[in-house]
């Protein structure tokens, strides 16, 4: 049996579309005790990647507070994985491409995120040196501002450095919802602008990233028609690999993940690739096979890239989240990829 990659489950599908307008959040230790009890022959996961947020953990927590998380986190057998910094404007932050306040304030929250996560790996909890971040501005007002890619290439530089300092590493979330990040050639064009390899690299979620194949908020960029977009379709298949090929070599984060190929919003989240439980009948991808695409190169090698994998299922109502068996379904699709592309290490 593979004990690599780390199998980690996310805890911000707790709070992700929750709060007013929608269902209450689901707390952290809640999401922790959840992970923890599931189970299959034994085997559960390893870890957490955690949202830097309230609820669950305030962006401003103090050096106590840090240590009681990671004393909560081992408490449950688990590690800490990537950490998602909340760079936005409603959490305090500021739109990467706005005025020197708005990209101070995203600074700013890389720097608190980064010291939370160095703090959790000197404390020895968490091993991984992943923040993922997002250019916090949607495509539209990405659309109005033909220089709105240099700015935001300028506040990721500036977040590198900010990461670098820390022994962190920035992964630039690959939603169709960010601005300059919402098609593979924007996110690939703003990777390649920031010129930091060592330090920023790409999140790769399998939901996300089928949505880059289509188009959406990106015709330009689009490899398929949506009449394509179905289980089998050669054509779908052609564009993951392509797509695949072209951001593999930057991606230092990765999430499994099911699509049906449609988009969902819910509570104030706006509209992206819906997650899907991995047995729905509507799934388009094959999740051990599909995940290959990422975990593997061109000529079918082993990347070692990921030394964890977390699984992200976002916006699903609370009666699902809760319910043990949405977990045990999910542990074993996160099996199945380490079966196929796993390999093994002394312990």
């Amino acid at each position: 049996m593979h004990n690599f990659p780390k199998l980690h489950n996310a805890m911000w599908p707790g709070l992700v579309g929750k709060g007013p307008g929608s269902e209450p959040p689901i707390g952290l230790e809640t999401m922790l005790e959840l992970t923890a009890s599931t189970k299959l022959d034994g085997v559960g996961f390893d870890g957490v990647d955690l949202f830097l947020a309230i609820p669950h953990t305030p962006i401003d927590a103090d050096r106590d507070t840090v240590a009681r998380l990671a004393d909560l986190v081992a408490s449950h057998g688990l590690a800490v994985g990537s950490c998602v910094a909340p760079v936005w404007p409603d959490t305090g932050g500021g739109s990467a491409m706005g005025s020197a306040a708005d990209r101070a304030a995203y600074i700013d929250m890389v720097r608190r995120a980064c010291g939370i996560g160095r703090r959790l790996r000197e404390l020895g909890v968490r091993a991984a040196n992943v923040i993922r971040v997002d250019s916090a501005t949607s495509p539209e007002v990405w659309a109005s501002d033909p220089s709105a890619s240099k700015t935001i290439a300028a506040t990721l530089r500036e977040a590198a450095r900010v990461a670098a300092d820390h022994g962190e590493r920035l992964a630039l979330e690959g939603e169709i919802c960010w601005g300059g990040m919402h098609s593979w050639r924007h996110m690939l064009d703003l990777l390649e602008a920031i010129g930091r390899p060592d330090v920023v690299g790409f999140q790769a979620d399998m939901a996300h990233t089928m949505l880059y194949a289509v188009g959406h908020n990106a015709p330009e960029h689009a490899l398929v028609s949506p009449d394509q977009v179905r289980a089998g379709s050669a054509a779908l298949e052609s564009a993951l690999v392509m797509i695949a090929n072209a951001l593999r070599p930057w991606t230092i984060d990765f999430h499994v993940a099911q699509n049906d190929g449609s988009i969902k919003g819910m509570g104030a989240h706006d509209k992206t690739g819906r997650h899907c439980l991995p047995d729905d009948p509507g799934g388009l991808l094959d999740i051990p096979r599909h995940a290959g695409l990422w975990l593997r190169d061109a000529s079918g090698e082993l990347t070692r890239a990921m030394r964890h994998l977390c699984w992200d299922g976002c916006m699903f109502p609370n009666r699902t989240l809760l319910d043990p068996a949405t977990w045990r379904h999910v542990l074993a699709a996160m099996l199945a990829v380490r079966a196929a592309h796993g390999w093994s290490e002394p312990a």
